[in-house]
């Protein structure tokens, strides 16, 4: 059965809402190959008392440890654009294929203030595919910050 990028990013988003309920940014990722789930992860900065905890970031470190070494036949998902961080391990991993939910106009890196995936500077430039359940990712992280606000 072949699954849909909405499918896979409603994995991405099961795994946002986990970290909401755990107090963390509510933020998910999901690695896919061929069709398989090979990992979930949310963002653990808290729990891990770690900000480099993020979930895209915990997964790429996860498959990484597994002694793959790139990720070319690789799809991940994952709810917010990444951060610089996060970016830089998708390049460096090789990540073939990024998903993105929500865009992020403060520190997202992957078309919002700046676009390290598409720098030419680079040797590695993951395929993208932007907007997926845009709205349900980004609503989440706006109804987790304006509960932070009551």
């Amino acid at each position: 059965m072949t699954y849909t990028h909405d499918y896979w990013m409603q994995l991405a988003l099961e795994e946002a809402r986990q970290a909401a309920l755990e107090d963390e940014i509510p933020v998910g990722a999901v690695l896919v190959k061929n069709g398989s789930l090979i990992l979930r992860e949310h963002n653990r900065t808290r729990s891990f008392d770690n900000p480099l905890a993020h979930a895209e970031k915990l997964i790429i470190d996860k498959i990484l440890a597994t002694k793959i070494k790139y990720l070319y036949d690789y799809t991940l998902y994952v709810t917010l654009e990444p951060c610089l961080m996060c970016a830089g391990s998708i390049m460096l991993s090789r990540v073939g294929h990024l998903v993105l939910g929500a865009r992020d106009p403060k520190t997202g890196v992957v078309g919002s203030i700046y676009n390290v995936l598409r720098d030419k500077s680079f040797n590695h430039h993951p395929q993208i595919t932007r907007g997926v359940l845009e709205e349900e990712c980004s609503s989440l992280l706006k109804e987790f910050f304006a509960q932070k606000r009551i």
